[in-house]
């Protein structure tokens, strides 16, 4: 039987933002590289495939209750590594504000500091104070934000797969020490960029880093489908999960890879406790640290919903999501939601905590073993080919997951014992590279991510 992967966010206090009110917490642990280190440390001692932070530029009205984005993944992930050997490192930067060789040099420079074991998660940020502070007067437009990652990933992954198996000779009786005509230079010229060179190292140990894409809107399923090894989603409901997984391989098959070699993780917010009273009670103390009416002007904001006309006690249905005046701030979030409320409709109240306080992720809140039963199922019935964990309050989930729920999936036969090799892309089950694949598939024409209006989303 195959196995799942599993990932775990260090987002600081946890995907509960406002968990630091608790008893006990450091309010400044989000900027303390020690705390990284020792929760990277933790995971590997548990054998997880990767630890992951998102990321946005900018900075929100939200730092006025919890933290934001904090430190650069990149930068952080280049020192808490050091001194791991097995675990890998999923960091997340934006398309849409930063340039693409700019991003390509520093990804395969942490590819090459931690021996094999980086992905890119890219990201096209909606937030409109990422847009003021590199100098838009909004943000870009959806499709523009999709056409501009897809030529970027282009531009990338041609200048990762630049250089030639041998490229690099060495010879010190010649004295050549790299073969110029087997190092290939990029010359783009497009809607978005122009590149005119080549990278200044060869590929890393995996070849290149590992390529992770979390947009759920058309144009971020067909990015996905052309590029990316792994797929980040939400989901609520199992066969909504399931569906999404098979349309995510079909999409790839379509476009001519093989889908065995596009991975579904799905982001799970994990609340561990010792009995059911234990988890309830866990479950009321994060809760009771949300601005209930905030959360509720969130909910709003990623649901395209009229913020004003929405209560903590307003009930939800899967057709008023449908009947929203504006187009949601997430399409992923806006389907994993949908497809719960199509089940049984909430109010704004039960939404924020069935969904780690509305931000779209399912919470799954038990004892080990109850987590353990769950992802089992989930896993089994094809709804994802791993986990992206993200611990509700990290202080308290991180640990709890990882030594006491691992441990069950492990004797289970469900999740690995050690790692299996040294590069997180074997680690992961994805074949290698070949040399110059990747250069000719972005080079190659093909169509750009349709604009949004051009393909309304499916409902389950």
């Amino acid at each position: 039987m195959s196995t799942l992967h599993l990932n775990i966010s260090l987002q600081t206090p946890g995907h509960f933002r406002t968990a630091w009110r608790l008893p006990g917490r450091d309010p400044s642990a989000w900027i303390d590289v020690e705390h990284f280190r020792e929760l990277t440390r933790t995971a590997e001692r548990a054998k997880l495939h990767t630890v992951f932070l998102g990321d946005s530029p900018g900075l929100g009205a939200s730092i006025a209750t919890h933290p934001e984005a904090g430190l650069d993944p990149t930068v952080l992930f280049s020192h808490v590594l050091a001194g791991t050997s097995g675990i890998g490192a999923i960091a997340t930067s934006s398309s849409t504000y930063n340039s693409p060789y700019n991003l390509a040099r520093r990804y395969l420079a942490l590819d090459h500091v931690t021996g094999g074991r980086a992905a890119f998660n890219v990201v096209t940020t909606f937030a409109p104070h990422a847009a003021g502070a590199f100098g838009y007067a909004e943000t870009p437009d959806k499709g523009d934000r999709y056409r501009r990652a897809d030529e970027f990933l282009r531009v990338v992954l041609a200048l990762w797969d630049g250089w030639d198996a041998g490229a690099l000779v060495g010879d010190r009786e010649s004295g050549l020490f790299a073969d110029v005509e087997a190092i290939h230079r990029v010359e783009h010229a497009g809607e978005f960029f122009r590149v005119s060179g080549a990278l200044s190292v060869p590929p890393s140990p995996q070849g290149r880093p590992v390529l992770v894409q979390a947009g759920g809107s058309p144009g971020g399923l067909q990015l996905a489908a052309r590029w990316a090894d792994v797929v980040f989603t939400a989901g609520q409901e199992l066969e909504e999960a399931a569906a999404f997984r098979r349309d995510t391989k079909a999409r790839a098959a379509a476009v001519g890879r093989d889908p065995r070699g596009i991975l579904t993780s799905l982001g799970v917010v994990v609340l561990v406790g010792d009995s059911d009273r234990a988890v309830q009670r866990r479950v009321e103390e994060l809760v009771d640290t949300i601005d209930l009416d905030a959360a509720t002007r969130g909910v709003a904001a990623q649901l395209g919903l009229d913020a004003d006309r929405v209560t903590p006690d307003t009930v939800l249905t899967a057709d008023d999501l449908d009947a929203a005046p504006r187009p949601p701030a997430s399409a992923g979030f806006h389907r994993s939601t949908r497809a719960l409320l199509a089940t049984t409709p909430l109010t704004v109240r039960e939404l924020v905590t069935r969904s780690a306080t509305g931000a779209g992720h399912r919470l799954l809140a038990g004892t080990p073993e109850q987590i353990a039963d769950d992802l089992e199922r989930w896993f089994r019935a094809g709804a994802a080919d791993g986990f992206t964990i993200m611990p509700a309050d990290i202080a308290a989930d991180f640990e709890g997951f990882t030594d006491q729920v691992v441990p069950l999936l492990q004797s289970r036969g469900l999740f690995h014992r050690d790692y299996r090799a040294q590069t997180l892309r074997e680690n992961l089950g994805l074949d290698a590279l070949v040399p110059g694949r990747d250069r000719a598939r972005a080079l190659s024409p093909g169509p750009s991510p349709v604009h949004p209006a051009q393909q309304p989303e499916r409902k389950p």
